[in-house]
């Protein structure tokens, strides 16, 4: 029986002292994980309180994902109330400390190379009440073995989102859900083969480049120019497979314009076993205008690949990915790879496919949208406001979660990036991003690629002054 201590109550109410007792006690650790808890009645009466405030803190609980109950059973202890107190640590840390950590260990005020998501912006409310309901549904097919392709549930789910959000008519049949893109990489290079290279962007994404070296595949850096990846130096280049971000290229910010889409298109189409990976990350974050059609939805000869994940959207460590087949490859991709399984547990797919149909992940988009734009406005208005727009311009910061800020103060751009991470701000340099150790020789003309998805709104102004006095002594 629960038991608490109504001396320290204070002028708090019931049934807020009853809320508040029984979350620390399932935090604390006293009510685990499964745990079942007393029935209203039972509680009220061990309490000596009524039964509508017992009612009103279980509800409470209820809502923010400390409980679920199941009917005719009773009250049990979430197995997600670790992940909520998590999230709630990680919040406080972060309130009582404005210093964040880089790649490094080295304490930084402002990180921006870093792509965490929004600090306190994940839909725990919501995302716990679908998961409870996903649970109560008690439906077997939460216990059963999904295949590689992944639970059709959810493929469906992104049938209709790629429909609604990128004007894309696809089948769940050529959907294949992983645990992040890396495992989708590793797969495609065990479907396609290890025989041709595969080409990325350079600069460019080091770790996709990574990931297929790593599964032993030939990787070749293409240069991009200011339309994406140059055709003729894909051509040159011998490879047989092409992975591009036409939608927001990171880190340059280049959005591949339709005669080039269309150019890249026909060099798929110009010889057998070519292929394009198109990777929309970040997509859903585009400021003005409207977004141009996806490679895949324009492809006649059924060669582009596509790829998204749900991380940017809504949390890194939210491992679900989703890559969409041309539909003539989906009956080899299972002959070859259909013995695996899908890698993402059932209970997550299901839960993030009733998220997607109950329009939660719409309006997840939505407000994260809102807010992102929000926090850019806010950092390129203290930017021009400051000393730094008079040695500074920004370029391609109209989409995506990341712009470029280009410095001509007459000295050297890593000198300055060494000013600046001594002032606890820490920009990566757009030379970084080039393979083979590329750096710019002088700096002069180098840009800083100002990720800025992790960084907190209300840091913004004390950012920009510390950028300004390392550069100008103030």
């Amino acid at each position: 029986m629960i038991t608490i201590d109504f001396g320290q109550r204070g002028n708090r109410t019931l049934t807020e002292y009853v809320y508040e007792s029984i979350k620390h006690q399932i935090l604390a650790g006293p009510l685990r994980e499964g745990e079942r808890l007393p029935s209203k009645r039972a509680l009220a009466l061990h309490l000596g309180v009524s039964v509508i405030t017992v009612q009103n803190a279980y509800l409470r609980l209820i809502d923010e994902g400390y409980l679920f109950s199941i009917e005719k059973r009773g009250f049990f202890v979430s197995d997600i109330a670790r992940h909520l107190h998590a999230a709630d640590k990680s919040g406080m840390e972060d309130a009582a400390s404005s210093a964040v950590n880089g790649a490094g260990g080295e304490a930084f005020f402002a990180d921006f190379t870093s792509n965490a998501s929004a600090p306190g912006k994940f839909p725990f409310t919501l995302w716990a009440r679908t998961m409870r309901q996903v649970l109560n549904s008690r439906d077997e097919k939460l216990l059963r073995r999904t295949d590689v392709f992944g639970a059709v549930e959810l493929r469906r789910a992104i049938c209709r989102h790629l429909k609604a959000f990128r004007n894309m008519d696809v089948s769940e049949k050529q959907v294949i859900i992983g645990a992040g893109t890396e495992s989708l990489y590793s797969m495609l290079v065990q479907f396609l083969g290890r025989e041709g290279a595969f080409a990325v962007e350079n600069p460019g994404y080091h770790k996709a480049g990574e990931i297929f070296r790593l599964n032993g595949a030939a990787c070749v850096p293409v240069a991009i120019d200011a339309q994406g990846m140059s055709v003729e130096a894909l051509e040159l280049s011998g490879a047989s497979v092409a992975h591009v971000s036409p939608s927001h290229h990171f880190p340059t910010g280049i959005t591949m314009n339709y005669n080039r889409r269309t150019e890249l298109l026909a060099w798929a189409g110009r010889a057998p076993r070519r292929y394009i990976i198109e990777d929309d990350y970040d997509s859903e974050f585009r400021f003005t205008g409207k977004p141009l059609p996806t490679l895949q939805s324009i492809d006649s000869n059924a060669r582009v690949i596509y790829i998204n994940t749900f991380t940017k959207t809504l949390s890194p460590s939210f491992r679900i990915s989703y890559m969409v087949l041309p539909r003539k490859l989906t009956e080899d991709f299972a002959e070859k790879l259909g013995f695996c399984s899908c890698q993402v547990s059932g209970f997550e797919q299901f839960t993030l496919a009733r998220f997607i149909d109950d329009g939660n992940y719409e309006k997840h988009i939505n407000k994260m949208k809102n807010y992102y734009r929000s926090l850019r406005n806010n950092l390129i208005t203290a930017f021009c406001n400051s000393r730094l727009v008079e040695q500074g311009a920004i370029h391609e910061e109209n989409a995506g979660l990341h712009f470029l800020l280009t410095m001509k103060t007459g000295c050297n751009a890593r000198e300055l990036q060494e000013k600046w991470r001594a002032a606890g701000i820490n920009i990566p340099l757009l030379s970084e991003f080039q393979y083979g150790g590329c750096r710019a020789a002088s700096g002069s003309s180098d840009s800083f690629v100002v990720n800025y998805s992790g960084i907190k709104r209300d840091a913004v102004a004390e950012i920009v002054r510390r950028m300004s006095s390392a550069l100008y002594g103030e």
